[in-house]
């Protein structure tokens, strides 16, 4: 079988909360008696996207098992490729990376937009994607990965800021059938819904969760939890071809 940890915005900002949530995170993923076919993080990896956040990433993501990173809102493209990738002259085009793993594909997009917290698929990004699930044997599983949700979660705070211009991707999807599954985060709770017929896999957040419309009383105050443990999901392809996601809680050690 295939199994891939997703965790998602970590938002490491130099201070201790956001990296000791991190650490327990990838120091659970490390001590795994298994190798994962891959860790994906999408998204929001520094808070305020400066050199020494990225720098601390770069320590505080480092993995025995193949790793993939994407950028979210709270990211910036040039100094995510110098930081995370050790590009010398990083350009402002979107971050798009592609996992060939053994028995499947994972294709890691770039949905942030500069200066914007919402997310859209560039369409160099669209013409990436189609390029790459059509080059891939249609027997091969492709997960499709981005930082914003392209629906609704139901929670006003972040459907605000999902991705916009999703009506493209859903025209590719219909087009490459092997296409299993897509997977974000940016809503900073585990959840699982469908877009264009496919699974929509949000993994939960690290620094902090969301609180649902039906949990706050009011405010925005009232949207984050900030005491509730790290989590991540771990999505699993069986020799069937059948995608099961799990949810697990991690435990921070003080």
């Amino acid at each position: 079988m295939i199994v891939i940890a997703h965790l998602s915005d970590v938002h490491l900002d130099g201070g201790g909360r956001a990296a000791e949530r991190t650490r327990a995170v990838m120091e659970y993923l490390e001590a795994l008696p298994y190798e994962l076919d891959a860790v994906l993080v999408s998204g929001d990896i520094a808070d305020h996207a400066t050199a020494e956040e990225y720098e601390e990433a770069r320590k505080a993501l480092d993995s025995r098992h193949p790793l993939v990173v994407c950028p979210g809102n709270h990211d910036d493209r040039a100094a995510f490729r110098r930081g995370l990738l050790g590009e010398e002259r990083p350009s402002a085009a979107p971050v798009d990376q592609v996992l060939r793993g053994d028995g499947f594909v994972l294709a890691v997009c770039d949905s942030s937009v500069p200066g914007e917290h919402q997310g859209y698929l560039e369409d160099s990004t669209i013409g990436w994607l189609d390029g790459v699930l059509a080059e891939t044997p249609r027997e091969v599983p492709v997960l499709v990965a981005f930082h914003h949700p392209p629906v609704p979660l139901h929670i006003p705070y972040v459907d605000r800021i999902r991705q916009f211009g999703e009506e493209r991707l859903a025209a590719l999807a219909e087009r490459h059938p092997h296409l299993t599954a897509f997977l974000c985060g940016h809503a900073h709770t585990g959840a699982a819904t469908t877009f264009a017929g496919r699974p929509l896999l949000v993994a939960p957040g690290v620094v902090s969760t969301t609180r649902l419309p039906w949990e706050a009383a009011s405010g925005t105050s009232e949207y984050i939890h900030v005491d509730e443990p790290p989590a991540v999901a771990f999505h699993v392809i069986g020799e069937d071809g059948r995608l099961t996601t799990h949810y697990r809680v991690v435990v921070a050690r003080r």
